[in-house]
This record gives structure tokens, sequence and C-alpha cells, in this order.
């Protein structure tokens, strides 16, 4: 938990109060590998910090799964439509790998809002990054090849590459399976010029 008050005070310094308030409410909770943070059609209702694992977000098209992101160490995770209107979410949060989260309820995080008003900015410049990364990352998948969305996420998260298995890798780059591995294949090896 310490971390995660370290990392929340690097954005913006946070008062010897709030630091308390947070230590009394943040709960901490593991997710085993496959088990679900968030259901289709349950309610967001956390917000949280992954401190070690790995999570997909996917939606349901045409009876298939749509990958639409991973979040991994050091990423705040909620749905984002149905945590800000508390309405039921139309997409699942589930863990790829075992994972450990810290986290604070809708409830909670309003209050913290309103009590201690130098979290505001926190919370400003965290919605700031995570919406500039999603719009690079809907800029880098939807509007580019195949091959340039791999080489996209090698230059971004290369690490994903190994941790995230193929099935939910393509989605996410909106190729099929085979044309990943086609494309993997000559990732793998360097190209020779004659």
């Amino acid at each position: 938990m310490d971390l995660l008050i370290a990392y929340l005070n690097s954005i913006f310094p946070l008062s010897e109060e709030l630091k308390i308030h947070l230590r009394k409410i943040i709960k901490r909770r593991t997710i085993e590998r496959k088990a679900y943070l968030l259901k289709i059609g349950d309610i967001s209702s956390q917000v949280c910090f992954i401190e070690s694992g790995l999570l997909r977000c996917f939606y349901e098209k045409n009876g298939n799964e749509v990958s639409s992101w991973f979040m991994k160490e050091n990423d705040v995770v909620f749905s984002i439509d149905s945590f800000y209107s508390q309405s039921p979410s139309y997409e699942a949060i589930q863990a790829l790998e075992h994972t450990t989260i810290f986290f604070i309820t809708f409830d909670e995080l309003a209050y913290i809002y309103n009590k201690y008003i130098e979290f505001n900015f926190v919370g400003r410049v965290l919605t700031i990054f995570y919406h500039k990364l999603w719009g690079e990352q809907l800029y880098s998948i939807r509007m580019r090849s195949g091959e340039e969305r791999y080489e996209w996420l090698l230059t971004k998260h290369p690490e994903l590459t190994i941790r995230v298995p193929a099935k939910y890798l393509s989605s996410y780059l909106d190729i099929s399976e085979f044309t990943l591995s086609k494309i993997k294949a000559r990732h793998s090896h360097p190209k020779i010029d004659n």
C-alpha cells in the first residue's frame, strides 16, 4: 500500500490527513487467473490499482469476445462508462494471471474528492493520462495495417506479446490468430537483404 500512496503522492503532494485516510480505506484483493473482477451486466463499483498481475477487458460482439485493453502492474482499472454512471457494464474484466489489486469504492472516491481537494488534481492527471493512452491505442490499432499494429505493440507494450495468449492478442489487434502467427514469425527472424 505504501507504494500506491507514494505513486499518488508523486502526481500531486497529498496531505498527511489524506494519507492516513487512504491507509484506512484502501483494501487489497487477489484475483485468481481466469477469475473476473467485473462481469458483463454487473456495475463497476471499485477503482483499482494493480500491484501485480495482468487483466484484460473485453466485450462481446456477434458471440465473440473482443479484447479492448490489457492492464498490468501500476495501472488503474475500472469500467469507465459503468463506474461513472453506476450502470450495468457492457464489458468484462478478467485476470489473465494471478493478480493483486488495491481498491476503493465509488462512494469512497466521491468522499475523497469532496473532502480532500488535492485529490481532484490526482484524478485529473490520471484521467488525462488514460484518455491520451486510449486515443493513441484507437489510432494505432484501428487506423493501421495488421503488421503496423503488431509493430506498435512491440514498441509500446512488448511484454504483452509474451504475457497475453494469442487468441486475446489477435482480437485486440483486430486480426485473426493465423495472421498474428504469420506476423510474429516474420518478426522473430531478422530480414536479410541480398
